[in-house]
């Protein structure tokens, strides 16, 4: 399930209008390091781990689309970044990776 839909995800940057191509590499390069550290947190944090690919999604989806709704934009975006609260310790580099996706994405909004 993880796979899927971070291959969705991937899918919809390569696909994005709004992205330029250095954005875009940025990304793709963050979410695959994401996919990484995913398969290490479902090792031990199952439904975390499900619940942070959910996050991603649907903040990947609202800041790629032709019109944005800046505040679907920054509630998915404060789900998304809190899906890692409790992480810092355990796992740094998720949450890391999750906060420079976070403000990438944040950033497309302006």
């Amino acid at each position: 399930m993880h796979d899927q839909t971070l291959d969705q995800i991937e899918g919809r940057i390569r696909n994005s209008e709004s992205l330029s191509t250095d954005r875009r590499l940025e990304l793709l390069a963050l979410v695959e390091t994401l996919r990484g550290e995913i398969v290490e947190l479902t090792k031990t944090h199952k439904e975390d781990a499900r619940a942070i690919v959910v996050f991603a999604d649907a903040s990947m989806r609202e800041a790629t689309r032709a019109e944005q709704d800046p505040e679907l934009l920054d509630v998915s975006l404060k789900g998304f970044g809190s899906s890692v609260v409790g992480f810092e310790e355990s796992h740094p580099r998720l949450v890391q990776i999750v906060n420079s996706i976070s403000q990438n994405l944040s950033n497309l909004g302006i």
